[in-house]
């Protein structure tokens, strides 16, 4: 299997564990799985090297550059050979070269504690550095779900998480997957927002990558550092807008690590492919910049010019080193450089905003889904919305293209149907001279009303949608405004975290008597009130982006279009059962995510075939099939 000329850099001693090509035993050969074979080019008669090439060898024993054929279901090149193998056959660990002994168990992609059997202890020379017990996997998520579970601090949850992810990624992923709906608030939000808040203190090791005005000009240099070349999804911050914490500067990176956990564990993307990326240009935040411990720039942000061309020179580096086909997710910009941003990068990038786009798809879901309980098409309601920003607008955009698409009525004639509520109170034609662009199509002919409550007696909206990262806005006087006009007010209240939401669930439920159709941003426990128990919905996110992610991967779709949006909304408002309506649920459960992803990812890639968006042809006749073995599992490989 290895040339003597080709591959002398194995026989050197002390790589990979090994001290000679002759250590290779003829039954350690034979045993080798699809292998991956980094090969130097044999010197030159002028004694130049002509440098290095990794060569895959496919089942018919032929061997095939890397990169030279296409992805299998649009994932990143399986240069491991671990998709190649069923998982009962053995996969073989490669780093730079074969990992083993001390480096392997302390290497998170290919560490399993104490699942390596005596097998691969005796391979791979971790005789002694490991207690002599053997444990499954299985054991190892009871044992580890005790442990996080002992905590009663959730920030001390995600500092136990995180560090499990850095010592074993395969074991992190199971462990949030099989507890999904008690961890996804742990690695996530709320908790997550608290983490944003201290990640100074807490900060361990990088995460992802952090590109700050120092490397401006140097951009493509520092995405070469990253160790991963085949990426597939970057999440992006500036940190300017985390939830509803306002500016964190370079802490703002707790989001994207986050978001990328899961991009793996609810919709299967490989680790390997997602990019955690945060673009530090300085804080406005005082308190962080007279914090010892803050990790970014202390000085003031960057605006105008010097930013965009930051920006700009990311957003091309991007391209030119992962191609054309690499998801671009935005994360937490703040108004005035989200819409811009996403407005300016459509068309060239394949570009998604989470806080537009995907919260709007969520959000669309769950209004789509509440028709079941209170009845009535789209046209047939009135929404009104506390908060006018990314969140609020992009909402609203979508509901009026989904009741646009659903009744052929234009666009500009169904915004009629939205009104929306700033700080300065209703938006309406009085005030858009002095509306910011993203507000001005909602500027309705109304006199100026100040209160929300007052709107709401005025307007008689039959949905209320929070986002204005305001704790408390919903006051009992508001709730019992919206059960007083309706006999099932749809309150949605969607800000994060946890401390920002409009109102809680028990207050939505009581103070509507129990009539409400709810959900939150942040989850909420049951609720009992007149003898009943009310499960509330949770408008997360993490509901679309995963599966839309995986969605536009799998076809190799190359731009975002706002029918796959709504393709998204449909597909994850179609997975609410009739038991989920019995418990006044709008959403269906998370523990079904992979499921809801997978449907997500097939209606998404199919209209991206509809509409000629997709590269990765033909199109598979089973969409959903194709997206459930896409998936990356985080299930323990045999090692050789």
């Amino acid at each position: 299997m290895f040339s003597s000329n080709a591959c002398s850099f194995m026989c050197k001693s002390g790589v990979g564990g090994w001290s000679s090509c002759s250590n290779f035993s003829a039954s350690q050969r034979r045993r080798s799985a699809p292998s991956r074979v980094t090969c130097c080019a044999p010197t030159s008669s002028s004694g130049k090297t002509h440098g290095g090439f990794v060569m895959d060898k496919e089942a018919n024993g032929t061997p095939t550059a890397v990169g030279e054929t296409p992805t299998s279901g649009g994932g990143v090149r399986d240069v491991y050979g671990e998709d190649k193998a069923t998982e009962d056959q053995c996969v073989t660990p490669w780093s730079v070269s074969v990992s083993s002994g001390y480096t392997l168990i302390r290497d998170p992609h290919f560490n399993k504690g104490l699942a390596f059997t005596e097998e691969e202890r005796d391979a791979h020379f971790l005789r002694g550095l490991l207690p002599p017990s053997v444990i499954s996997q299985e054991t190892q998520v009871k044992k580890m779900i005790q442990h996080i579970r002992q905590y009663q601090v959730p920030l001390q949850k995600y500092v136990a998480m995180m560090d499990l992810q850095e010592r074993n990624e395969r074991l992190f992923y199971k462990l949030l997957l099989d507890h999904v709906e008690e961890l996804l608030p742990v690695v996530y939000t709320p908790t997550v927002g608290e983490a944003c808040q201290k990640y100074g203190s807490i900060f361990m090791q990088p995460q992802g990558l952090y590109i700050s005005l120092k490397e401006k000009g140097r951009i493509l240099e520092v995405l070469r550092n990253w160790p991963e070349k085949n990426i597939q999804v970057i999440v992006v911050t500036d940190g300017e807008r985390i939830l509803g914490l306002g500016d964190l500067g370079c802490q703002g990176m707790g989001i994207p690590v986050g978001k990328l956990s899961l991009y793996s564990a609810l919709g299967g993307v490989r680790p390997s492919a997602c990019l955690p990326i945060t673009i530090d240009v300085g804080t406005n935040n005082e308190k962080l910049l007279n914090e010892e411990l803050y990790i970014g720039l202390k000085h003031k942000r960057v605006t105008g010019q010097e930013y965009a061309e930051l920006l700009h020179e990311f957003m091309n580096a991007v391209k030119q080193i992962y191609g054309e086909k690499v998801l671009v997710q935005f994360e937490d910009f703040a108004n005035h450089n989200a819409f811009s941003l996403l407005e300016k990068y459509r068309s060239t990038h394949l570009v998604f905003n989470d806080d537009i786009q995907g919260t709007a798809s969520v959000v669309l879901a769950g209004v789509v889904s509440a028709l079941k309980l209170v009845g009535g098409n789209l046209t047939d309601h009135r929404f009104l919305f506390l908060g006018a920003g990314e969140a609020g607008t992009g909402i609203a955009e979508l509901l009026a293209l989904e009741t646009s698409k659903r009744t052929n009525v234009p666009v500009e004639e169904l915004r009629k149907n939205i009104w929306l509520v700033d700080s300065q109170g209703l938006i309406v034609k009085s005030r858009e001279d002095s509306l910011q662009h993203f507000k001005r199509p909602w500027a309705h002919e109304h006199e100026p009303v100040k209160e929300l409550v007052d709107a709401i007696n005025k307007i008689k909206p039959t949905v209320l949608i929070g986002t204005s990262g305001q704790g408390r806005a919903f006051t009992k006087e508001v709730i019992e405004a919206m059960a007083s006009i309706n006999e099932k007010p749809i309150i949605l209240s969607l800000s994060n975290p946890t401390s920002q939401s409009e109102c809680t669930a028990e207050e939505a439920y009581t103070w509507s008597q129990g009539r409400a159709i709810f959900a939150s941003g942040s989850p909420f426990d049951p609720v009992e009130y007149g003898g009943k128990v009310f499960v509330p919905g949770q408008a997360n996110n993490a509901y679309i982006f995963p599966g839309f992610g995986l969605g536009l991967i799998m076809s190799g779709t190359i731009r975002v279009h706002d029918d796959l949006l709504l393709a998204a909304a449909e597909a994850l408002a179609s997975q609410v059962t009739e038991e989920d309506y019995s418990k006044g649920l709008i959403y269906p459960p998370f523990r079904n995510i992979r499921k809801i992803s997978a449907h997500i990812a097939a209606k998404v890639a199919a209209k991206a075939y509809e509409l000629g968006l997709a590269t990765n042809l033909p199109q598979p006749k089973d969409l959903v099939k194709f997206a459930e073995n896409s998936m990356y599992t985080p299930a323990y490989r045999n090692y050789i």
